[in-house]
Formats: structure tokens, C-alpha cells, sequence
């Protein structure tokens, strides 16, 4: 009977062990584990005509000058449009080898991504004079700054800090959610600390922390178009017509967000 007791007493020890390190694993992994973005909702301020020959790669204010790049094969361009979206001065058009990419304008220059070329042109913003080419050894998608570094992705889930002067890269980070990378990053934008992106072929505008690469905020934007009274979706006509180009104006604490081959661009407010 005492063999049986001490066996039984073994058990039970053993039992509470496991039952013990099953609730520290628990605790370690509910403390480790990534948060899910949460909801960024949205309200909409005013509504823009748009061209809808421009598909849309890039935009970026200077000032309340809006600089818009845009994309396929010869129909890509460099054009700065006014608070009215009307053009200021005559668009600059690529070669049609070139396929338009991400813009930003960085310490008094224009910067425009091609896709597949490996070629950054630079421009000067009062005369859309190119003034500078520079190698980029990858595909170029997105692009904006934060005062200090041009940053770029590349169509994956990293993205590059880069040299303004020769575009070597500085830092690369890779964006993440509580499911894991997020590939199909594209259009950027940095505003007071936090980078916003375009997800390609998504109705979904993330909100990323430039120190880590989370993904802290998600908005979906599935029922803008609607919202704003366009019933026929641009993606009936071409499944590429998809959500591109965000653009923060300073001034007035706001984003535009438009299309590829969209009717409209829409100013918002996150909130």
C-alpha cells in the first residue's frame, strides 16, 4: 500500500509540473504575441476631379502644389496640379520605355521612381526641369521621406531607407501584422512618425511604426468610391484600377487618396 501511495503522490506531482509550465507557455505566449491592427476609420472632407488617363503611382503635396506620378508604359508622367487639380505647367512625359513609379519631393527636388528600368529621376519642382539620374539596382514602387532618408519598397513587404545623393541603402525594414509580412506594399507616405501604404490590389490603406515595421492600424476603404457617389468602380473596366496615391497637405491636416485611372480624388480625415 505505501509503494501505491508514493506511486499515486509521483502522479500527481507530475500533473501539477505540467499544469504549471502549460500556464507559464500560456502566459509567455499571450505577452509575445502581435497585437491585431486596429480599425482606422475615415471621414471624407471633399471630393476632386481626377484624370483618368493618370494611373496613378505617386503623390505628395509641396505646399499646395500636388505632385502626381504615374505609371504604364508610354503614358507615364511627371505632372504638379493645383488645389483644383488643374495642371500648372506642362506635364513632363517618360520615354516610352519608362515605366513611372513612386514620387516624393525631398530638400527642393522632385524624386521619381521607374518600375523595372533601375532609374530615379530628379527634377527641379519650380520648372519640372531633370535635372539628375540615379541608379537603383531594385524594382521601384513606393517612395516618400522623412526629412532625413528617402524611403522606398519594392512591391515585397521590406521597405529601404536609402542615401538621397546615391540611393545606397541605409536600413531595411520589413512589415509585419499579427499573421506575419505583408507583401504587395506600395504607395508610401510619412506623416508626423508613421508611414502609411498602399497594399497593392486591396481596398486597404495600413498605417505602419517606422522604428519596428507593425502594422498598427488598418483602413479599409472598400466602400469609398461609393461613398462619394461613383457606382461604376474603375476596376469593372480593368482589375489594375485599384486604390493608389496618398498624399498628406500639411496645412490643412489631411489626406488625398486616389486610383489608378480613377474619376476622383478624395480628400479625408483619418481619425
Amino acid at each position: 500500500m505505501l509503494k501505491l501511495n508514493s506511486f499515486i503522490f509521483i502522479v500527481m506531482l507530475f500533473a501539477i509540473s505540467c499544469s504549471n509550465n502549460s500556464n507559464i507557455n500560456n502566459e509567455q505566449n499571450e505577452a509575445t504575441a502581435i497585437p491585431a491592427p486596429s480599425n482606422l476609420n475615415y471621414e471624407v472632407i471633399k471630393v476632386y476631379p481626377h484624370d483618368t488617363s493618370s494611373y496613378t503611382e505617386g503623390l505628395e503635396w509641396n505646399g499646395n502644389n500636388l505632385i502626381e506620378s504615374t505609371g504604364n508604359y508610354n503614358e507615364s508622367k511627371l505632372r504638379i496640379l493645383d488645389t483644383n487639380m488643374k495642371n500648372l505647367m506642362n506635364p513632363v512625359i517618360l520615354d516610352k520605355q519608362y515605366f513611372g513609379e513612386g514620387t516624393t519631393l525631398f530638400k527642393n527636388k522632385i524624386y521619381q521612381l521607374t518600375w523595372k528600368e533601375h532609374k530615379v529621376f530628379v527634377y527641379d519642382p519650380k520648372t519640372l526641369k531633370k535635372i539628375n539620374e540615379i541608379y537603383w539596382p531594385y524594382e521601384g514602387w513606393g517612395m516618400t521621406n522623412n526629412d532625413s532618408s528617402i524611403i522606398i519598397n519594392t512591391g515585397g513587404s521590406n521597405i529601404y531607407f536609402v542615401n538621397p545623393e546615391n540611393f545606397n541603402v541605409t536600413k531595411t525594414l520589413g512589415v509585419y501584422n499579427n499573421y506575419g509580412y505583408v507583401s504587395n506594399i506600395n504607395e508610401l507616405e510619412y506623416v508626423n512618425g508613421k508611414l502609411y501604404a498602399n497594399v497593392y490590389l486591396t481596398d486597404n490603406i495600413i498605417q505602419i511604426d517606422p522604428k519596428t515595421g507593425q502594422v498598427v492600424a488598418t483602413a479599409d476603404m472598400s466602400n469609398l468610391l461609393a461613398k462619394v457617389g461613383i457606382n461604376n468602380n474603375p476596376k469593372m473596366v480593368d482589375a489594375g484600377n485599384v486604390l493608389n496615391g496618398i498624399a498628406y497637405h500639411k496645412k490643412r491636416g489631411t489626406f488625398f487618396v486616389t486610383g489608378k485611372d480613377w474619376p476622383v480624388i478624395i480628400e479625408l480625415k483619418f481619425k
